[in-house]
C-alpha cells in the first residue's frame, strides 16, 4: 500500500514514511492509494469478530507488508484495550460511547495506535522523532497520554489559551519528561496553522525530525475507522445512519473509510456547532473558511477544517456524490443544553456537549427522512465530566468523576506562553 498527498499523485510514499512525516511536502494530506475492501465472507462473520479483531483485519489492509502481522497484532493489543459499547437510548437510537479510554476521549484509539506504531518505526531507525500537535480540547491530552515516556519522542502540544475546559487543560499540562504543552494566544486555528507553517519550513525540517500527531496524520484517522465497523456488527440487517459531531472532519473522514470499505453504513451526518463552515459547504457548494467563535462544544471550534481535502479526494471533489452519503446541520449553544437536558430527563443518559450536538442531528436528520427499519448511532466523543460546569448547569445535577480524571485535577498546571506568530514558535523549537 502506497500513499500518497491529496495535492500530487505522482510522488508515492511507504505507509512509514506518511506516518513518520506527517504531513506531504506540498501542503497536502496523504491519502492511500486505494481504499482496501473485504470479502463478502467478512462482512456476513462480521458479528462473531471481537473489536481487537476487526482492527487488526483493517489495520493489515493499510500498513501491508510494512510491518508484521505477528507485530501488528502487538500493536492492536496495546493500542485498541478499551471498548466502544453502542449503548441503547431506544430501539431507534443509539449511542456509540468513544470516552472508555485513558484521557476520556475518542482521539484516544488514533492516538495510542499512532504513538505505538510510531515508537515501533523510532526504535528500528534508532532515531530521534519531534511531534507537534494543535489541540482545540481533547486531541493534545490523548496524544501526550499516547506517548509519555516514549523514548526518542517529543511531544509539543500547541493550544489556545483560555479556549478549552479547564479538565481538558489540565490533561494537556501536568505531565512532564518528553511532554511540553505550548499556551498560544489565540484560537485553535492559529494552533493549527503554526503547526502547518512548521512542516514546510526550509530550516525547522532541515535542523528537526518533525511530524503531526493531529488528524491529518493518516495514523490518527486509520484506527478511527476501526469503531464504525464495530459498532455497525449488530446491525447488519437495518438502515444505519451515524451522526458525528465535527470539527477538524478527522473523525467523519475516518467514518467515510470504513463506508468505502463496504460497512453498511448508510448515511453520514455531520453535527456542527456554530463554527459551520462544513454545513455550509454541503448547503451551498462554497467553502468558505472563517474565524471560529467559542462555543461550549469547543473541540468542534473550527473554520477551516484540514480533512475536508480529503473528503474532497476521497469522492474526486464530486460535490453531488459528497452530498448522497452526507448530511449536515449546525446547532447554537442554547440548543445543546437543551438537548443535554431533554436526554437526562427523557432516557437518564448524561451526554456531554459535543455528543449533544450529534443527538440534534440525527432527530433533525429523522424528522425529514422516515424508514421503518433505521437504526441512528450518535457518536459520543467525550465524557461528560470533562465539561462538568457545562453538564451539571443543564441537567440540574451532580456528574460523577472517574478515578482517573480526579488524579489529573490534583497536579499542577505546566505551560509555556507564546503569541500566536510563526517566528515565536520557530525560535522555541529552534531552541
Amino acid at each position: 500500500m502506497k500513499y500518497f498527498s491529496t495535492r500530487d499523485k505522482s510522488n508515492p510514499v511507504s505507509f512509514k514514511k506518511a506516518v513518520m512525516q506527517g504531513l506531504a511536502n506540498d501542503g497536502g494530506l496523504f491519502m492511500p492509494e486505494f481504499i482496501p475492501s473485504f470479502s463478502n465472507d467478512f462482512w456476513n462473520s462480521l458479528n462473531n469478530l471481537s473489536f481487537q479483531e476487526i482492527s487488526f483485519e483493517v489495520a493489515s489492509k493499510f500498513i501491508d507488508d510494512e510491518i508484521s502481522k505477528s507485530k501488528i497484532h502487538d500493536l492492536i493489543e496495546k493500542a485498541i484495550s478499551f471498548p466502544a459499547p453502542v449503548v441503547d437510548l431506544d430501539d431507534e437510537i443509539k449511542i456509540l460511547e468513544l470516552f472508555h479510554g485513558p484521557t476520556l476521549a475518542f482521539k484516544d484509539f488514533g492516538a495510542q495506535f499512532m504513538a505505538k506504531t510510531m515508537e515501533y518505526f523510532v526504535q528500528q531507525d534508532n532515531a530521534q522523532l519531534n511531534i507537534l500537535v494543535a489541540t482545540s480540547g481533547d486531541t493534545g491530552s490523548a496524544v501526550a497520554n499516547g506517548f509519555y515516556g516514549v523514548e526518542g519522542i517529543n511531544v509539543f502540544i500547541l493550544y489556545p489559551s483560555g479556549k478549552v475546559s479547564s479538565i481538558q487543560e489540565k490533561q494537556l499540562t501536568t505531565l512532564d519528561k518528553n511532554i511540553t504543552a505550548l499556551e498560544i494566544d489565540g484560537t485553535f486555528d492559529d494552533c493549527q496553522r503554526l503547526v502547518k507553517e512548521a512542516f514546510v519550513d526550509e530550516e525547522l525540517k532541515s535542523k528537526l525530525n518533525l511530524s503531526s500527531a493531529n488528524s491529518i496524520n493518516i495514523a490518527r484517522l486509520i484506527p478511527q475507522s476501526f469503531y464504525y465497523i464495530n459498532a455497525v456488527k449488530q446491525f447488519l440487517k437495518e438502515e444505519v445512519v451515524i451522526s458525528i459531531p465535527s470539527g477538524n472532519l478527522g473523525n467523519l473522514t475516518a467514518g467515510l473509510f470504513a463506508k468505502k470499505m463496504g460497512a453498511p453504513i448508510s448515511k453520514f451526518i455531520a453535527a456542527t456547532n456554530s463554527n459551520k463552515v462544513f454545513t455550509d459547504y454541503l448547503n451551498t457548494g462554497n467553502f468558505s473558511p472563517r474565524n471560529s467563535v467559542l462555543t461550549y462544544s469547543n473541540a468542534m471550534d473550527v473554520g477551516n477544517p484540514s480533512n475536508l481535502e480529503r473528503i474532497q479526494y476521497l469522492y474526486n471533489f464530486d460535490l453531488l456524490q459528497i452530498q448522497k452519503d452526507i448530511s449536515s446541520f449546525s446547532f447554537n449553544d442554547e440548543e445543546t443544553l437543551s438537548a443535554i437536558k431533554d436526554l437526562f430527563l427523557k432516557y437518564n443518559y448524561i451526554i456531554d456537549p459535543h455528543g449533544a450536538v450529534g443527538y440534534l442531528a440525527l432527530k433533525k436528520y429523522f424528522d425529514n427522512n422516515s424508514n421503518p427499519k433505521r437504526i441512528g448511532i450518535v457518536a459520543e466523543t467525550a465524557h461528560a465530566s470533562k465539561f462538568l460546569d457545562i453538564v451539571e448547569n443543564a441537567i440540574n445535577n451532580k456528574v460523577e468523576i472517574p478515578n482517573r480524571l480526579k488524579i489529573v485535577l490534583e497536579k499542577e498546571k505546566r505551560s509555556i506562553k507564546l503569541d500566536n506568530k510563526f517566528n515565536s514558535l520557530k525560535e522555541f523549537l529552534l531552541q
